[in-house]
């Protein structure tokens, strides 16, 4: 099946690649981050003759949305941060909005909103953190599913799912996928992976540079800090895995210290991730391979693949949606319905009361 699907808040790459799987053309992508541009184009290099658009903010673009090109699929793994429980005890501490009350990233859902609006194409697949489905007690979650399921008539469906079963990583996210139409689509159709689950010593490299171990004096903090918290009864502090474990959640913050996931080495301290290995631990790379092209710094690769969804994850969801997809094409029904007293030009997609 070929099919045209655009790619927002892109990031470096992870929604697309299962959905060129499936036989997808991307032909948009909107990515504001200078390094991940650096990180998705060299991983995706288009012909000159191709008709694919690479921009930075999608803002302007929400506003005139025709300048989007028309498309079957939308896929978004818009901005967590606002809803992301380390987000949200931040902006607490500092006296500063969150969620939909945040004046810039909270915001984006609704440029995405816009566009849906707009093109009305036969399916989409958002992708958040797990959190977001809790935050300021669901009246986040509930305002984004009115949007999605009363004010744009799509039919929703909403799944947390753990990537422990297709990485060596407890990595929870929550996927949203919408079709125009009612269709059979079910989550309860993910196919797991066959054998047993994977471990760290599947995705490890053998031979490592030494500046990833720890320094004495990075190490001796980190066991310091974590004493202090056990102390106090908090459970903070690094965590050190052998080839046997299932890491923690690789974050964003993993370049500062690497403290959530530590590889233990025999006599010797403790090492970071390799940036190849956290493309492996995010599925770029399966075990043993090296093709996902990493043209930028340790530090850059570090927050990228924290940033970005595991990709066999999204590929189990992929081929699910697959055949959906087709049928809602080719039908080519649209049963978008507004709220009573509204047309389509006139919804400005604020937030609506709280249910």
């Amino acid at each position: 099946m070929t099919f045209r699907f655009i790619d927002l808040f892109a990031g470096i790459g992870g929604l697309r690649i299962p959905f060129e799987d499936i036989g997808g053309q991307c032909v948009f992508t909107s990515e504001w981050d200078r390094f991940s541009e650096v990180t998705y184009k060299a991983n995706f290099p288009e012909p000159k003759d191709s008709d694919h658009s690479f921009v930075g903010d999608i803002r302007p673009y929400a506003e005139k949305p025709g300048r989007v090109p028309r498309h079957d699929v939308l896929l978004a793994g818009f901005p967590c941060q606002p809803f992301s429980i380390a987000g949200v005890s931040k902006k607490n501490a500092l006296g500063r909005p969150h969620g939909f009350l945040c004046d810039t990233q909270g915001t984006l859902f609704y440029d995405l909103a816009k566009i849906l609006a707009h093109h009305r194409p036969a399916a989409f697949l958002l992708e958040n953190v797990k959190n977001l489905g809790s935050h300021d007690r669901g009246r986040t979650f509930a305002t984004i599913l009115n949007v999605l399921e009363y004010e744009l008539g799509y039919s929703v469906q909403y799944r947390i799912i753990d990537s422990a079963p297709w990485v060596p990583q407890k990595r929870e996210r929550i996927f949203i996928v919408g079709f125009r139409e009612e269709t059979p689509f079910s989550f309860d159709h993910l196919a797991l992976p066959d054998g047993p689950a994977p471990v760290l010593g599947d995705i490890l490299e053998t031979d490592v540079d030494p500046k990833y171990t720890l320094s004495a004096h990075l190490w001796k903090y980190l066991r310091d800090y974590r004493a202090r918290h056990r102390k106090a009864g908090n459970g903070f502090g690094c965590s050190v895995f052998g080839p046997e474990d299932v890491a923690r959640t690789l974050s964003a913050r993993y370049y500062k210290d690497g403290s959530e996931i530590l590889i233990r080495q025999r006599g010797a301290r403790p090492r970071r991730l390799t940036p190849r290995e956290c493309s492996r631990l995010m599925g770029f790379d399966a075990a043993g391979e090296a093709r996902f092209m990493i043209p930028v710094s340790d530090t850059q690769a570090y927050r990228q693949f924290g940033n970005s969804v595991v990709v066999p994850v999204v590929r189990a969801i992929a081929r699910i949606m697959e055949p959906h997809v087709g049928q809602v094409r080719a039908s080519g029904r649209d049963v978008w319905r507004p709220r009573r007293g509204y047309r389509q030009s006139e919804l400005n997609f604020r937030e609506p009361a709280v249910l």
